[in-house]
C-alpha cells in the first residue's frame, strides 16, 4: 500500500445515480488513485457530524499514529481512553471500489447513516474529506456558510443540467 500523504481541498457534488451510484470528484479521484496506487474509496461514518468521511487507502498509517496519540494524550492527562471503541471508530471504515470514471456505489448502511438519498455534496478537509447529504449539511452552524453556499449552487447546476435532458 503507498504511503503518499495527500490533502483534500475544494468541493464537488454528484447527483444520486441509479442503484445509489455516485461519482468521486475527478480532483478527489485522482489524488486516491495517486496515493493508494488504486481505485478504492474509503468511507466511514463520522464519530460526531451526519455525513460521511472518505480518503484513500493512503491514510490507514496516519490514522495508526492518530490513535496512538490519542492514546498518549489521554494517559498524560489521567483520563479514561476507550482503545477498542477508539480504534473500531477509525478503523471502521468500508473500502468501496470505483471505476475509471470515479463511479462507485454507496452502501446502504452508510448512507442511512448519514441520511443520503439524493444528491452528494463533498467537501476537502485535509487528510480526508466530508460527504454530506445536502439537506444535512444545511443544518449545520454558520461555521459551515461557505460549504453550505457551494453546495447549493452545485445541487442548482445538477438540477438544471438534468431538466436539460
Amino acid at each position: 500500500m503507498a504511503g503518499a500523504e495527500v490533502n483534500f481541498n475544494g468541493q464537488g457534488f454528484s447527483p444520486a445515480g441509479d442503484k445509489s451510484r455516485f461519482v468521486l470528484p475527478p480532483k478527489f479521484r485522482k489524488k486516491i488513485i495517486e496515493a493508494s496506487e488504486g481505485r478504492t474509496l474509503c468511507l466511514v461514518a463520522d464519530d460526531t457530524l451526519n455525513c460521511l468521511v472518505g480518503f484513500g487507502l493512503s491514510r490507514e498509517n496516519q490514522l495508526s499514529q492518530q490513535l496512538e496519540n490519542e492514546k498518549r494524550a489521554a494517559e498524560t492527562l489521567g483520563k479514561p481512553f476507550d482503545y477498542v471503541t477508539r480504534s473500531q471508530q477509525l478503523f471502521g471504515y468500508e473500502e468501496i471500489s470505483f471505476d475509471d470514471s470515479g463511479r462507485f456505489v454507496m452502501p446502504s448502511y452508510l448512507a442511512s447513516l448519514a441520511n443520503i438519498s439524493g444528491g452528494l455534496y463533498f467537501r476537502g478537509g485535509g487528510p480526508f474529506f466530508t460527504l454530506w447529504a445536502p439537506e444535512e449539511l444545511h443544518k449545520m452552524g454558520p461555521g459551515w456558510a461557505q460549504a453550505k453556499a457551494g453546495c447549493a449552487e452545485m445541487e442548482a447546476q445538477a438540477q438544471a443540467k438534468a431538466k436539460k435532458k
